[in-house]
C-alpha cells in the first residue's frame, strides 16, 4: 500500500489551515495568513474560528491571533519543541525572564534577558520588531506581558486544563520583573480628548458661511459626541453599534433635582458584549441626553438609516455605503478632526475619548462611582487613576509649606 510523502502529507496539513484561516480573512490580516497557519496549531486555528462564530469582538480576537502565534514562535525558537499543554511552571518562568529584565545589567551581560538567538529568530519571523541600529533591545511592556500571559492562561481553560499561571512563585516572579524592567505604562491615546478638546474637533465637523455640513461632517459629529458622552466608548463599541441597541426615550429635565427645568432629549443604547462585560447582563446599557441625542438623530435623519448599522463608510465622493465603519476608521475620524483642528494627530487616539470622559468627569466634579455606570468600567483601581491625574495639581497636601 502505497503512503504520501511526508511533504505532501505536510503540504495539505498547511492548506487546511489556511482554508479554515480564509474563513476569518474579514477579521484577521489577510497577508499574514500563510505565516498564521505555520505558527498556529490546529486546535488554536478552530479554536479561533469558534470565537468568531460567538461574536467575540474583532480587536481582542486580533489581539488573541497574535498572542497565539507569537506564544508558538518564542517556544519554538526558545525550546525547540511546540508550545506543550499544560505549560509548565518552569517555561512561564523562562518566558518572564525572556520578556522582562534589567536593561542596565543587559549592558554588562550579554546573556541576561531574551537571548540574541531567540530574538533574531522570532525577528526572522515577523513576530518581533529588530530594534534600530542605533539602540539596544529592551525588555517588553509589562502590559504587553501581562496580556500574552492572560491569553495563554485563557487557552488553558479553552482546553479544559489547569495552568500554573497563579502559583505563588509565578506571581512573585511577575511582580519582581516588573519592577526590574522598569518600563512605565503607555498611555493607549497620548493626550486625553477632554471637553475642551472635543469643542475643537466639533468646530470643525460644522461646515462654513458658504457651505452647509457634509453628510461627513454629520457623521462624525455624532460619533465624537456619542463616544465621548457614552462614558468613553471603545472605537470598536463605537463601530459595531446597531439600531436595534438605540432605544430614544421620552425628554427629561436637564436637572434632575428641579423637575421643571428645561427637557433634554434622551436615548439609551444597549452596549452588547463588551470587552468586559457580557451582552446578557441587565445593566449593560448607558444613557445620552442633549446634543449627542440630538446629532445621533441627525446622523440617522440625513443619511436616512433605520436599521442595521448606526455608523457606516462615506466614500470619496460624498456616497453613503451599506458596511459599518471599522474600528480602525473610527480612529481615522478622531485623528483627521485634530489634523483639521490644528492640534498634532500622533497626540490622540479613539482611547483619548474614554480616558478624556473621565478627566472630565474628575474636573467638573462629579463622583468617581456615577461616572463609572456611564463608562461601565469594572476596576476601580484603573478608573481612579484618570481621577488621580486629573486632580494633582489641586491637593492641598502639596502646599503644606508652599
Amino acid at each position: 500500500m502505497s503512503q504520501n510523502p511526508p511533504a505532501l502529507i505536510a503540504s495539505d496539513a498547511l492548506s487546511g489551515k489556511l482554508e479554515k484561516l480564509d474563513s476569518l480573512a474579514a477579521i484577521l490580516p489577510a497577508d499574514r495568513s500563510e505565516q498564521l497557519a505555520h505558527l498556529l496549531t490546529d486546535d488554536d486555528v478552530d479554536t479561533l474560528r469558534h470565537l468568531a462564530k460567538e461574536g467575540m469582538g474583532e480587536n481582542t480576537l486580533r489581539a488573541l491571533t497574535s498572542d497565539f502565534s507569537y506564544l508558538d514562535a518564542w517556544c519554538q525558537a526558545a525550546t525547540g519543541a511546540p508550545l506543550p499543554w499544560p505549560a509548565p511552571e518552569s517555561l512561564i518562568l523562562k518566558f518572564l525572564a525572556h520578556h522582562l529584565w534589567d536593561p542596565e545589567k543587559r549592558k554588562i551581560d550579554p546573556a541576561h534577558g531574551m537571548p540574541d538567538e531567540v530574538a533574531k529568530e522570532l525577528e526572522r519571523l515577523r513576530v518581533l520588531k529588530a530594534p534600530k541600529s542605533d539602540r539596544l533591545r529592551r525588555p517588553h511592556a509589562p502590559a504587553t506581558v501581562e496580556r500574552r500571559l492572560a491569553t495563554w492562561s485563557t487557552l488553558h481553560r479553552w482546553r479544559g486544563l489547569d495552568g500554573a499561571f497563579s502559583s505563588p512563585q509565578i506571581r512573585s516572579a511577575k511582580r519582581l520583573a516588573v519592577r526590574t524592567a522598569d518600563r512605565p505604562r503607555v498611555r493607549k491615546s497620548k493626550k486625553a480628548v477632554t471637553a475642551d478638546v472635543l469643542k475643537q474637533l466639533l468646530a470643525t465637523c460644522e461646515g462654513s458661511e458658504v457651505q452647509k455640513p457634509s453628510l461627513m461632517d454629520v457623521r462624525d459629529r455624532a460619533v465624537l459626541l456619542l463616544g465621548f458622552a457614552s462614558g468613553g466608548r471603545r472605537r470598536s463599541e463605537i463601530a459595531g453599534l446597531r439600531m436595534d441597541r438605540i432605544q430614544f426615550e421620552e425628554p427629561v429635565p436637564s436637572d434632575p433635582d428641579q423637575p421643571d427645568s428645561p427637557l433634554l432629549p434622551c436615548a439609551t443604547i444597549r452596549l452588547g458584549r463588551t470587552k468586559t462585560e457580557d451582552a446578557s447582563q441587565d445593566d449593560n446599557h448607558v444613557l445620552l441626553l442633549g446634543r449627542p441625542v440630538d446629532a445621533l438623530q441627525a446622523w440617522l435623519d440625513a443619511a436616512g438609516i433605520e436599521d442595521g448599522p448606526v455608523f457606516r463608510a462615506i466614500d470619496q465622493w460624498g456616497n453613503l455605503k451599506a458596511r459599518p465603519l471599522s474600528s480602525q476608521s473610527v480612529n481615522a475620524i478622531l485623528k483627521k478632526r485634530c489634523a483639521d483642528a490644528g492640534l498634532d494627530p500622533a497626540e490622540f487616539s479613539a482611547h483619548g475619548l474614554r480616558s478624556g470622559f473621565l478627566t472630565e468627569a474628575a474636573n467638573q466634579g462629579i463622583p468617581l462611582q456615577d461616572a463609572m455606570q456611564q463608562s461601565r468600567h469594572r476596576s476601580l483601581a484603573q478608573a481612579s487613576a484618570y481621577y488621580n491625574e486629573a486632580n494633582n495639581g489641586k491637593r492641598k497636601s502639596a502646599r503644606l509649606i508652599a
